[in-house]
């Protein structure tokens, strides 16, 4: 992928669609808001992943989960405390801070981050991008 805007979209593309599908398995529904959380989080991991190579898996796995659970943060604060849309509730569960993000889901970005560095790893290989 030569053109950095194709593979930018493409990245952006890929964590997108990957997590609105991973979205509707585990909740039945998902929301806009989530696709471009997906694909923004799935860019960065991708330039994080691409220089620090080197690294063991367990500490891809915390880099993970840290960008995943601080964007799903963020997004939490805009899409649901700010903008009222309720698109997600953590409060009922233990360790949540503003129900907005919790350890549960921090674990499982953590063990979700074990694909992307296959499919991150694939993509730099294959594609040479």
């Amino acid at each position: 992928m030569k053109n950095n805007t194709k593979g930018n979209f493409a990245l952006f593309s890929i964590g997108g669609v990957s997590y609105g599908i991973i979205e509707i398995l585990w909740r039945r529904y998902t929301h806009w808001s989530m696709v471009i959380t997906g694909g923004i989080c799935f860019m960065l991991l991708y330039r994080i992943f691409k220089k620090l190579v080197h690294i063991a898996l367990w500490k891809k796995c915390i880099i993970g989960s840290s960008l995943i659970t601080s964007a799903e943060f963020v997004t939490g604060c805009v899409v649901n405390l700010w903008g009222k849309l309720n698109v997600w509730d953590y409060s009922q569960l233990p360790a949540n801070f503003l129900g907005q993000i919790c350890l549960y889901y921090s674990f499982l970005w953590g063990l979700l981050t074990i694909p992307i560095v296959a499919i991150c790893t694939l993509i730099r290989k294959k594609l040479k991008y």
